[in-house]
């Protein structure tokens, strides 16, 4: 399933006690069909989204049981007992809020896995650099930044960052997790008179990784740092505080390979990543 949602009003995508998720929406979704053995457990997805993050591009896959081939009932059952998933995408649809929404659903490939099989995520940050703020119906997904940027000193910044290397200094760590990743590009544009944005594409990311990594790049970018200090700050291996804002991240999409080698990347996945890579 392709799902997109506006972030602001969800505590992230995991399903968390007492707090609004976009998880916790799209399987109460998916539970509120008709009973019957296709009724999904749970849905695993290709990168969970912190507080106040966007999607417009995020991917699910759920493991289901298929109905007896021609079972009755309001929507179409084919032969592999699969129902007619444009029909079943406007009645999720109906039942999830205005902020959340599945574009597509469709029968995933063998060894499909929307977290594991995944090659590639890719992020948007956007800022307004304007001296008046950011536009009133951007305010959501666009960061305000009160002095006026450069997009070439950050882009000569981003050089020292991309590669396989250790991200430890631009991630919050976890216990057992890896902070190695392949950083594939990381590149700002000016789209407008005061209207930027980056586009960040690795294999995976890390906690936080992609707002840290466009937090520290902003300082460069208004001059209050010089060009050389985001390397610096990676080879320190020490968290800096310099975090953007959530609200003007939006994962925009994750790339996957062909069919016969989805299996075979789930499995390279799922060996944690260590130094000895470097």
């Amino acid at each position: 399933m392709d799902v997109s949602y506006d972030g602001t009003d969800f505590s992230g995508w995991a399903r968390q006690p007492g707090r609004r998720t976009v998880q916790a929406e799209l399987e109460q979704a998916l539970h509120r069909q008709p009973p019957g053995e296709s009724v999904p457990k749970s849905v695993v997805v290709a990168g969970r989204t912190d507080a106040g993050v966007h999607a417009t591009g995020q991917v699910v896959h759920v493991d289901v049981v298929p109905f007896a081939p021609g079972a009755p009932g309001r929507i179409p059952v084919d032969s592999l007992g699969i129902p007619d998933l444009t029909r079943m995408r406007g009645r999720w649809n109906k039942l999830l809020p205005a902020d959340a929404r599945v574009l597509h659903a469709r029968v995933a490939p063998a060894g499909f896995d929307a977290r594991f099989s995944a090659i590639r995520r890719h992020y948007r940050y956007r800022v307004s650099d304007a001296p008046w703020g950011v536009d009133p119906l951007r305010r959501n997904d666009t960061l305000a930044w009160g002095r006026p940027l450069s997009t070439e000193r950050m882009n000569a910044a981003a050089q020292s960052l991309l590669g396989l290397q250790d991200f430890a200094a631009y991630c919050k760590q976890r216990e057992g997790g890896t902070t190695i990743r392949e950083l594939q590009r990381l590149e700002w544009t000016r789209i407008d008179e005061h209207l930027l944005e980056v586009q960040v594409s690795a294999d995976a990311f890390c906690h936080s990784m992609v707002r840290s990594l466009v937090g520290v790049l902003l300082l460069v970018g208004d001059g209050r740092r010089g060009t050389e200090w985001p390397g610096e700050v990676l080879a320190s291996g020490t968290r800096d505080s310099a975090v953007a804002p959530a609200h003007g991240l939006t994962l925009t999409a994750v790339d996957y390979p062909p069919d016969e080698l989805l299996a075979a990347r789930a499995e390279q996945t799922r060996n944690v990543r260590s130094s000895n890579e470097l």
